[in-house]
């Protein structure tokens, strides 16, 4: 399994950026993705996820600000990221995981990418 993130940066608060996840080595079209972020100082969070069919799940903070998709023949999956608080910032992670197996406090594990770092400046 290789997940590989990318797209994170420096954003004024109130701007967009839009993250991108590589994956291999597993079926990613049969698989569920979720995004997931750590902020500093705190723990993982689980952000927004989506299922094989396209069903997609966020958690109520970035609920009309953060959407989620995928593409099943490049093996992508995305994080549009728009009006961005400061409170946004964090390293950006994905994972392979249905939302409805998110637990509160998630653990990273081997197969999980390196993380992209999103910094929102006030």
């Amino acid at each position: 399994v290789r997940l590989v993130e990318s797209g994170g940066g420096l954003v004024q608060s109130g701007g967009s950026l839009g993250l991108s996840c590589s994956a291999s080595g597993f079926t990613f079209r049969e698989s569920p993705m979720s995004w997931a972020r750590q902020a500093p100082g705190k723990g993982l969070e689980w952000v927004c996820g989506i299922y094989r069919d396209g069903d997609t799940y966020c958690i109520d903070s970035v609920k009309g600000r953060f959407t989620i998709s995928r593409d099943n023949a490049d093996q992508m999956v995305y994080l549009q990221m728009n009006n961005l608080e400061p409170e946004d910032t964090a390293v950006y992670y994905c994972a392979i995981e249905a939302p409805s197996l998110w637990t509160f406090d998630p653990q990273r594990d081997d197969s999980w990418g390196q993380g992209t770092q999103v910094t929102v400046s006030s």
